[in-house]
């Protein structure tokens, strides 16, 4: 059986992502793979490349053969150069940067626009600010319930 380290295609029709996959090379491109052993979301920025090293060594050692894009990306990885020796390749895989705040950017942004220093674009839920007062309205009510029956 001819075993290949290859892509696997899935998501939408504009936004693919591929799972490298090793499967037998007479099977269809998104068939039943053997094993999962990364992905590469290549619509990200900078693209998402994740392989684990063990199982690819361990694929390329007992004869898999990897496809040229697949080749590619353990290049990036620094794979391929563990797998054949050759150290002249730099390898390195840009990380990806963390999220900024979505609601700080917006408040800070409604802030610029009403010229005031902070705002709150989201309030405290009706139901969550009607609860302290409540407490505190009843016993007001009480206490001038209970003094007009005094006097």
């Amino acid at each position: 059986m001819a075993v290949k380290i290859r892509l696997k295609r899935l998501g939408k029709i504009r936004t693919p992502h591929y799972r490298v996959v090793v499967m037998d090379s007479r099977s269809k491109r998104d068939g039943r793979a053997i094993e999962e052993i990364g992905q590469y979301h290549p619509k990200n920025d900078p693209s998402i490349i994740v392989i684990d090293s063990e199982r690819a060594q361990y694929w390329l050692g007992v004869g898999a053969q990897p496809t040229e894009a697949v080749v590619a990306l353990m290049k990036r990885t620094g794979d391929w150069q563990k797998h054949t020796g050759d150290d002249s390749i730099p390898s390195g895989v840009d990380p990806q940067p963390a999220r900024p705040d979505k609601d700080a950017i917006f408040n800070a942004q409604l802030a610029d626009a009403n010229g005031l220093s902070v705002v709150e674009a989201f309030s405290a839920k009706k139901a969550e600010a009607k609860k302290p007062e409540a407490p505190a309205e009843a016993s007001a009510d009480e206490s001038a319930a209970d003094e007009p029956a005094e006097a």
